[in-house]
């Protein structure tokens, strides 16, 4: 298990919506989509502790194995989504946002990726 806390940077390039954690994931999902042997063990979530992820009403997203497949079907690019600063709509599309709500703290940005072992 990986954790770590503070705030990632993003370089606004796009239209979209999201804030750093869900394009933080996202950036992973990107690295991870063509190295099935390694992306099918790995499980991941980043949140802001506030409850609030940049400016929208969710704290973050995660991050599973099968979204990959479910987001092949549906046509969904990490690429284009990137791109386009879309993480938001990207993870929303996956039905992969975390609300939690305002929790009125805002102590960190917090991550967590599980890597499962080879079976």
């Amino acid at each position: 298990m990986i954790l770590s806390g503070g705030e990632t940077t993003v370089t606004v390039k796009g239209n979209g919506r999201g804030g750093r954690n869900c394009e933080f994931l996202l950036s992973l999902y990107q690295a991870l989509e063509k190295e099935p042997n390694v992306r099918d063990r790995i499980y991941a979530l980043a949140c802001d502790t506030d409850g609030i992820d940049g400016i929208e009403d969710n704290a973050g997203a995660e991050l599973k194995p099968s979204f990959y497949g479910a987001a092949e079907a549906l046509g969904l690019s990490a690429d284009a989504y990137l791109a386009d600063n879309d993480s938001y709509g990207f993870y929303k599309a996956l039905n992969a946002l975390i609300f939690t709500g305002p929790t009125r703290t805002n102590v960190n940005d917090f991550r967590a990726i599980l890597i499962l072992p080879e079976s």
